[in-house]
């Protein structure tokens, strides 16, 4: 690894000034893309900024249907969140088959919302509730958040501070997972509310997360797995790669769609 120094903010402010001073610096929460990147030497910043020990930017809050998760809360203590259990069960779940108890003990929800792999999880559950992305400098539509391959609408100097979303009716989450590193080769997340039927899809698209017009069409007219029978995607946006053609992932959206449903409904 390159030589840098590490800084360990304790406020907002503070990690904010940090970087400001730096000469590039970078924030790091659980270390999860940084650190390796670091290691193979395709990152190099002169200054790391810590976000994990900000006791303002962890934990979940519910009040009836509204969540707000800080952004230094862990993966595994999304899913162990009792409260968060009891409206919006799916998030739960899926924030439990997220890598292993290594990267979910270590791993942080904020980290993963602006890293923006094009495999995580989180985005399309984002997108799929009509999430709020919350920084220290303004708030973001997830919709407008997410606008790419590893790009967010975030400033350099902008940092998530948590991530809010009313919890809908019904919602479920299936992937099917890379059997290394538990990225989702096609994941998608469904969302049943006042508002409508909202699904989005993580690991597929060519340029990140994305909502499936024709998933959200069939589910609108019925909230059933077999409303979707018969139901097929495009494969000329979705990515080919050594685990999966664009076809074969065309195919796993809806099937993925379908175990969605089911286990929003069961």
């Amino acid at each position: 690894m390159y030589a840098t120094t590490y800084h360990r903010a304790s406020s907002v402010d503070e990690a904010a000034g940090l970087l400001k001073k730096a000469d590039d610096g970078k924030f790091v929460s659980g270390g999860m893309t940084l650190i390796p990147a670091m290691k193979q030497r395709l990152a190099a910043p002169s200054d790391i900024i810590d976000l994990r020990h900000i006791e303002d930017l962890k934990g979940v809050k519910v009040s009836g249907k509204t969540v707000t998760i800080g952004a230094a809360t862990t993966h595994a203590e999304v899913a162990s969140n009792g409260d968060l259990a009891k409206v919006c069960p799916a998030m739960c779940n899926l924030a439990s088959h997220i890598g292993d108890p290594h990267v979910r003990h270590m791993g942080t929800i904020g980290g993963s919302v602006a890293n923006n792999d094009p495999a995580a999880d989180y985005p399309a559950a984002l997108l799929a509730l009509d999430a709020t992305i919350v920084t220290n400098q303004r708030e973001i539509a997830a919709a407008d958040f997410f606008t790419g391959l590893f790009e967010t609408a975030l400033n350099e100097d902008e940092i998530v501070t948590a991530v809010s979303f009313t919890a809908p009716d019904k919602c479920g989450y299936a992937k099917f997972p890379n059997p290394a590193s538990r990225y989702a080769m096609t994941g998608v997340f469904v969302a049943n509310s006042g508002g409508g039927v909202k699904a989005a899809v993580t690991g597929a698209g060519d340029d990140g997360v994305f909502r499936s017009a024709e998933i959200e069409s069939a589910l609108s007219k019925s909230f059933d797995a077999s409303a979707l029978d018969g139901v097929s995607v495009p494969a000329g946006s979705l990515m080919s790669d050594i685990h999966a053609s664009a076809d074969y992932r065309a195919n796993l959206i809806v099937v993925m769609a379908r175990r969605a449903v089911a286990a929003a409904n069961g």
